[in-house]
């Protein structure tokens, strides 16, 4: 079965066309779990099953709209056969974002919530959460299982915390939402920051994503990697790669 990631989304805001907003399947041994599911994800998510568990990094839409199209591909497929609810790590204020999209069924009738700022074991994975600074509370999340660690910024400014966050990661995704740095606080990052803080912590990858529509993303990545030496990738829709 082996590892792998596969892109479901890779905009930030909103989705370009063709394109969906933030979304990744991480595969470890036949266990799949999802990271965040914004506008346009669900749908490249069903052409490769539902998942074993969902986290989302925090309440805004372009991270977990496509949480709600989940919800109901759950509830009319999986638990009519009196399947348990579905695993989702999240903040508060996602649940309430999904309760006011669809009330009925509430989403905690369709998912198993957890709090996000609790380490958690996830199938094989164990799950640590670093409060990071964004708008609203994000948090980045580190999935680490027997030989792999894959870490995910969700959105973010410059921060200290990135570099623990992932330390030696073998992939770490991480934000690049802003071409140029913006005045602060900060709330988002640019590519060459996304490699500074990767070069930081030493990871063995890099994945930019959460690009503002219109990107360059050959620029970004070429910002990405005058700061850091290792391998940098650019998130695109229905990318697989072997982790």
């Amino acid at each position: 079965m082996g590892n792998r990631l596969t892109v479901l989304g890779s905009c930030g805001a909103w989705p370009e066309s063709g394109r969906a907003c933030a979304g990744f399947l991480v595969e470890h041994n036949g266990f799949r779990v999802v990271l965040d599911l914004g506008y346009g994800a669900a749908s490249r998510l069903f052409g490769y099953g539902l998942p074993d568990a969902v986290v989302v990094t925090h309440e805004h839409p372009d991270h977990c709209a496509d949480v709600s199209a989940l919800g109901r591909a759950w509830h009319y497929t999986v638990q009519t056969d009196g399947q348990p609810r579905l695993p989702l790590h999240c903040t508060p204020g996602t649940v309430e974002r999904l309760a006011a999209m669809e009330p009925r069924p509430h989403p905690t009738e369709l998912f198993e919530v957890h709090d996000l700022g609790e380490p958690a074991e996830i199938g094989p994975f164990r799950l640590t959460a670093y409060p990071l600074p964004h708008h609203v509370p994000n948090f980045g999340v580190r999935l680490t299982a027997p030989g792999l660690t894959v870490a995910y910024t969700g959105d973010t400014g410059p921060s200290p915390v990135l570099a623990e966050l992932g330390r030696d990661a073998d992939l770490f995704i991480c934000e690049a939402t802003l071409r140029s740095p913006s005045p602060s606080p900060r709330y988002l990052m640019t590519a060459a920051e996304a490699g500074q803080w990767a070069a930081e912590a030493r990871a063995r990858r890099l994945m930019l994503t959460h690009f503002w529509p219109g990107t360059d993303r050959a620029a970004a990545a070429a910002e990405a990697g005058a700061r850091f030496g290792g391998e940098v990738l650019v998130a695109s829709e229905d990318l697989t790669i072997a982790l």
